[in-house]
């Protein structure tokens, strides 16, 4: 990592990310800062989420992570399990101030989430890079709310498909180590210190699936690019809302074991359980997440009656589900 790449980053940050990245720094990485505070744009985000709230058990009703403040009048990104669902938002500025916040927006699809907070923030944005350039061997920064002390020097060690049981997949996520205790909601910053990216997970299998390296998976930033200005004017993405199930698989050696339906979706009414096996989508054998999604989603937009076959204890079975735009599930709908 030379001193140009990492020039937007003061001494301190520096020892850290080359600590991380190569051992020892060079004297010249404990010079002074020579401007501002760049990291004061990642400050400190909690969300109450109430009782009654279907994601309360699963991700709980006190959340906190991170959010970046990406304009001057505190529109603030973040990953959007910290606010789905939530009744009340609070900021920390600068490690005191305390400013409250409103939900602007939450886009299943990437994951991201958007804030607004009751009144400028007075910290410089954290300008918006690509992450489209960004491959395995590039060197980057991963920072959570704190500063400089919050912030560790990393690796991109892959780029690849992310599915999720949650009925999730990102194409291309950003795969970093080593891993950022705080990763939620935290900003990934290239070598010339713009966003590439928002922190999501802590992952066992970083580098490769199923080969053990701890570290983050982190949203791309042109993820979000394309439907920003929709996030902040109707709170969602204009594109048509995916057909959603509720119907929670895990793949295991090719195949996909139910292993999640929440209550009141469209695979609970419809019978399924967990322990059942997904075999096929409209006559199409499934045998992993990313080949299900996908057959799932070019079946149409939500709504759309979606033909399973599965094995439910030794007996398969054809089943038509009607399916729905998971926002409307939501008791608190995340339409804002």
């Amino acid at each position: 990592m030379t001193r140009r790449a990492l020039s937007f980053l003061p001494g301190t940050v520096i020892v850290t990310a080359l600590a991380a990245l190569a051992g020892t720094g060079p004297a010249w990485a404990a010079e002074p800062p020579q401007s501002p505070d760049p990291l004061s744009a990642v400050i400190a985000l909690e969300s109450a989420v109430p009782a009654e709230a279907r994601t309360a058990d699963a991700l709980g009703r006190a959340r906190q992570g991170s959010g970046i403040v990406i304009d001057d009048a505190g529109l603030v990104l973040t990953i959007g399990y910290l606010i789905l669902e939530a009744e009340s938002v609070k900021l920390t500025v600068a490690g005191s101030r305390q400013v409250s916040a409103s939900v602007v927006a939450y886009d299943h699809e990437t994951g991201l989430g958007l804030v607004r907070a009751s009144r400028p923030l007075g910290v410089k944005p954290i300008p918006i890079g690509s992450s489209g350039s960004l491959v395995r061997g590039h060197q980057v920064v991963a920072a959570s709310a704190g500063g400089y002390k919050a912030a560790i020097g990393a690796y991109v060690v892959s780029r690849r498909d992310f599915a999720g049981w949650w009925e999730y997949l990102l194409e291309k996520a950003i795969f970093t180590a080593p891993a950022h205790p705080s990763f939620g909601g935290a900003a990934l910053l290239d070598a010339e210190g713009r966003l590439v990216g928002v922190g999501s997970l802590m992952v066992p299998d970083a580098a490769q699936e199923n080969v053990p390296l701890p570290g983050n998976m982190f949203v791309p930033i042109d993820t979000l690019k394309p439907i920003l200005a929709d996030l902040i004017s109707e709170g969602s993405s204009a594109r048509p809302s995916r057909p959603w199930l509720g119907l929670y698989p895990q793949e295991i050696h090719g195949r996909l074991f139910v292993t999640r339906v929440p209550r009141d979706g469209p695979a609970d009414r419809a019978g399924l359980k967990p322990g059942d096996l997904v075999l096929g989508v409209a006559g199409k054998a499934v045998s992993s997440l990313p080949g299900y999604y996908r057959a799932l989603w070019g079946l149409g937009a939500a709504g759309v009656e979606v033909p399973l076959s599965v094995l439910q204890g030794n007996r398969t079975t054809d089943i038509k589900i009607r399916s729905m735009d998971r926002r409307q599930w939501f008791r608190k709908p995340p339409s804002y």
